[in-house]
């Protein structure tokens, strides 16, 4: 092994076990999924894998570059061997953590461009480690408010809200999605079903992972029904290697808060029918995660309502 390879070998190994302890120890003793694992991490992998290269290669530019990007594909492959995450999860952060990487990269080499900092490198790797946990640290004890979203589908059903109705409150059981998204583990609705009539009935959603359980709140025949979530399953199974893994993201990350379908009837006959959403994601950074529950929760209103749209216009 000649010294050029055998420096890679280090930069890039270094990198990816500061990024699997750091892992384990934000989702599995902090139990927290935040900037410090998602933002500030792969920043400092990026950083990390260009300094232990370039300290002794500070020309070779694009090879820090390409060790920076190989060490995050050897990470993410660690991941998913060491059960700490499935593929799923890990294809929504992969973006996210391609740029990141990329800045630490260019952080690092840019601090290779004076002397100061390339006179301390030991100093400089060791306060970016020590810096990783504790942010983690910092996060697991703050207490953040975790701001509640909506999301509000619509579709046109061309049936009268009294039909419309039957199939709000409850439905039979739908087809197999063909939807991408559920195909890959992804929790999807089957059917719903519910006891009793007005306030205080009890719905249950049925998905794929488990029922939701909703107690009515506003039971305004053939205009609104509105419900609270008291109970609610997995929000997804996650594809791994493994037959079955649990990471603490599935439980407690995702809440549905409350949900109401309302119906209006149109001039032309029709029912306009809205599906809305209330939820709480307390995945950090909040910009970039609720950009994909947004979208899930999205998918999963389309998937209800359409339903609903056929089994009330077969009905007429």
């Amino acid at each position: 092994m000649n010294a050029i390879t055998q420096q890679k070998l280090i930069a890039v190994s270094f990198s990816c076990l500061i990024g699997w302890a750091f892992t384990f120890l934000a989702t599995n003793v902090f139990r927290d999924y935040a900037t410090g694992l998602f933002i500030w991490l792969p920043i400092v992998m990026g950083i990390t894998s260009t300094i232990l290269f370039g300290y002794k290669y500070p020309d070779k530019k694009k090879t820090m570059r390409n060790l920076s990007f190989l060490a995050l594909l050897i990470y993410c492959i660690g991941i998913l061997a060491l059960a700490i995450d499935g593929f799923v999860c890990l294809l929504m952060a992969a973006p996210l953590g391609f740029v990141l990487v990329y800045i630490g990269y260019l952080v690092g080499y840019h601090f290779f461009l004076k002397s100061k900092i390339k006179s301390n490198t030991s100093a400089t790797i060791i306060i970016l480690i020590l810096s990783v946990p504790a942010l983690m640290a910092f996060e697991s004890i703050i207490t953040v408010k975790n701001d509640i979203r909506s999301i509000t589908t619509k579709i046109e059903i061309d049936a009268p809200p009294e039909i419309v109705w039957k199939n709000v409150i409850e439905f039979p059981e739908l087809n197999e999605p063909t939807e991408l998204i559920f195909k890959t583990g992804i929790a999807y609705p089957i059917s719903a079903n519910i006891s009793g009539h007005g306030v205080g009935a009890i719905r249950n959603c049925n998905f794929s992972t488990g029922s939701f359980v909703e107690p009515i709140t506003v039971w305004d025949e053939a205009n609104l029904l509105r419900f609270d979530v008291i109970k609610q399953p997995e929000p997804m199974k996650e594809v791994s290697f493994y037959t079955n893994i649990h990471p603490p993201h599935l439980n407690g990350f995702w809440v549905s808060e409350q949900g109401q379908f309302k119906l209006t009837k149109l001039p032309n006959g029709h029912t306009l029918l809205e599906g809305t959403t209330w939820y709480k994601n307390k995945i950090k950074p909040e910009f970039y995660w609720a950009f994909w529950s947004d979208y899930i929760v999205h998918k999963i209103h389309e998937r209800v309502l359409s339903h609903i749209k056929t089994q009330s216009e077969i009905k007429r």
